[in-house]
Parts: C-alpha cells; structure tokens; sequence
C-alpha cells in the first residue's frame, strides 16, 4: 500500500532530490516549502507533486499543515525534515536574531514536525522520521556556531527519540550530507568551490540525488532494524 511522505523545505535543492525519489519509489508525497512561490509552483509543474506552504519555525502552522496533508493524501508516514537556513557570521558578530533564526528552523522546526505526527505513528504502528542535518553539525564550522549547534541538535533529537519509537515500529534517523553541488553551492566563487573539493578525498561534490538515494532506503521496509543512526555521506571529508 502506497504510504504518504511529507518533504520539508522539498521543493528545491537536496528537498527537491527526494521529493522525486519517494514519489519514483511509490510513496504520495508532499512538498512542504517556507517562502519562494515561483519555485515551488515550478516543481509541482514539473513533478506533479503537490505543494504546502508553512514554516517549519511556527508549531501551530506546522499542526494545520499536516491536517491539510493528511485531509489530502493520507496519513503521514514518512516524515523528511529536511528544511534549513543559514545566516553565517563569526559569533562575535552574531546577532540575537541571527541565533534565533536558524535555531527555529533547523531545530525547533524538526519538533515542530514531528511532534503532531508522532502518536499517529505510534497508533499505526510504522513511521519513518529521517532528519537532515549536516557535515558541519559533526565537525563544527567557523562562521557557523548557529548553524552546527542546530544540526548538532539534530542528531541528539534522533538518537534519543528512536529509543522512544523503537518498540512501536517507528524508525529514526539522520543523514549528514557533506557538500552537494546544489544552487547554493555552485553560485560560491569557483575559487572556493575549488577549495572545498580540495578537502573531499573522492575529489568531487556530492550529488542531490545520492542523498535522496539515502533516505529512500531509510524509509523503507528494508531498513526496520535501523534506528538512531546517522548515515554520512561527505565523500570521505570527515570520517564520525
């Protein structure tokens, strides 16, 4: 039976890679997205895949959001939290906002998700709640503090809450992409594009769609004896 998956922050970039897999893979997806309404009308032409706007960093958004989903295409369970910001600076310059900013998307926006999913999951018996976090959530990164300490949290949210779910066939999970040849990335200098494949062993960036391959696996039927793990794939820059 086909299962309904919400992508956060899915319709661009890394989000984009795995909306278009889960659906490749049979799952009903949605594409949860913050803000940019071209881009997202674009993907759902593109990939037919519906679209849903709220922000992650807003708890009651998230609760409607889901319930619009959930009315829509199904109970949810599959759950990416994939949806992130930066605002970099070096922390002596770092603003209180700043701070805040990223700390409610990347980890409060995690909670914000899966707390409305999680007694359905238990009452269903099956969940798969896979969270991306970050290469620079394990190593740490200058001009990051906000950022690391958000992915950080992340993986510290995984490792706890799979205990919790292990026994009511939920799954959890997170996966730390190194650098993927995204928008983002590709529009930094080339000369600085160049120095960050300098540090990468496999001697490339990361493709969109080979994170997408992880978390396909991840939440499958297959892999139900995998929980609170992390899965790197960095191309060898850091070895956790």
């Amino acid at each position: 039976m086909s299962r309904t998956a919400i992508v956060t922050g899915g319709s661009r970039g890394i989000g984009a890679a795995i909306s278009v897999a889960l659906k490749e893979a049979g799952y009903r997806v949605a594409a949860n997205y913050a803000g940019n309404d071209e881009a997202a009308q674009t993907f759902r032409d593109q990939t037919g895949i519906p679209v849903y706007k709220w922000s992650v960093a807003d708890y009651d958004a998230c609760v409607d959001g889901i319930r619009k989903v959930e009315d829509e295409l199904g109970s949810v369970g599959i759950l990416v939290n994939n949806a992130g910001i930066t605002r970099d600076t070096p922390f002596h310059k770092m603003t209180r906002e700043q701070w805040t900013e990223v700390i409610n998307t990347n980890l409060n926006g995690v909670f914000n998700m899966t707390h409305p999913l999680w007694n359905g999951m238990r009452e269903r018996k099956f969940g798969r709640v896979i969270t991306i976090s970050s290469i620079n959530g394990q190593k740490g990164q200058f001009g990051q503090v906000n950022y690391s300490a958000s992915k950080a949290g992340d993986l510290g949210f995984t490792k706890s809450l799979a205990q919790e779910g292990a026994r009511a066939g939920i799954t959890v999970n997170a996966i730390c992409p190194g650098y993927i040849a995204t928008d983002m990335v590709m529009a930094v200098p080339e000369k600085v594009r160049e120095a960050i494949v300098a540090q990468i062993p496999v001697g490339r960036l990361g493709e969109a769609a080979e994170i997408a391959r992880c978390v396909v696996f991840l939440a499958s039927d297959e892999a139900g004896f995998i929980t609170g793990s992390t899965l790197t794939a960095n191309g060898g820059q850091y070895l956790a």
